[in-house]
């Protein structure tokens, strides 16, 4: 989401060889959040949408209108506001689905990831559909223990689930420091592909 980390990360070079971080083969998201935005129809949002980038995956999240006072009795209580909010979330997927199917495939054409979605009304949101990527990892036993400590603790119900945990606990708490090593890692990989070529 702008000004968060979720869309930062969609400019930053990912682990993917050994070497230290490199794009490997994906194609550049440079221009991706602005591409995006002036291939959705101008109808569907009241807002430009929310891009989040890595390198898997493309979330895309649109704010739909608010519910007209109409719909709504002065004294609606929250729990009446958030199912008319839901349910306008639900028409909004219901009748963009086609069109959103093949706005994805010309964008994991373009971008080499795959697409998911997701809708905000008032203050209600649903992500659509998103991707769960495996993440291998080698922990040794104090850091399994960790995970371990928050199952056992109801925190998280499996040790993916609890490191998950982590890396949004991490997120919340070092947002700023995590940006600024993104824009460094951005600039280092901009200094590499505008350096000299060297042929053998």
């Amino acid at each position: 989401m702008p000004g968060k980390l979720g869309p930062a990360w969609g400019f930053r070079p990912g682990w993917g060889h050994r070497g230290g971080w490199q794009y490997a083969d994906l194609p550049s998201v440079d221009d991706a959040a602005p591409w995006i935005t002036g291939r959705l129809p101008d109808n569907w949002f009241v807002a430009p949408p929310e891009i989040s980038i890595d390198r898997d995956e493309i979330i895309i999240v649109g704010r739909l209108p608010d519910p007209e006072a109409n719909l709504l009795s002065p004294d609606a209580s929250p729990a009446e506001r958030a199912g008319v909010e839901k349910g306008r979330i639900a028409r909004f997927r219901e009748h963009t689905r086609e069109q959103r199917m093949e706005i994805a495939q010309h964008i994991q054409h373009r971008y080499g990831r795959k697409v998911s979605w997701g809708a905000r009304c008032g203050g209600t949101q649903e992500l659509f559909t998103t991707q769960s990527v495996p993440v291998m990892t080698r922990l040794r036993q104090p850091e399994r223990q960790v995970l371990d400590t928050l199952v056992d603790a109801g925190v998280a119900r499996s040790r993916s689930d609890a490191l998950a945990w982590c890396v949004r606990l991490v997120a919340q708490h070092a947002e700023s420091w995590l940006s600024e090593l993104q824009k460094a890692m951005t600039e280092v990989d901009r200094l590499r592909r505008e350096g000299p070529t060297i042929t053998t």
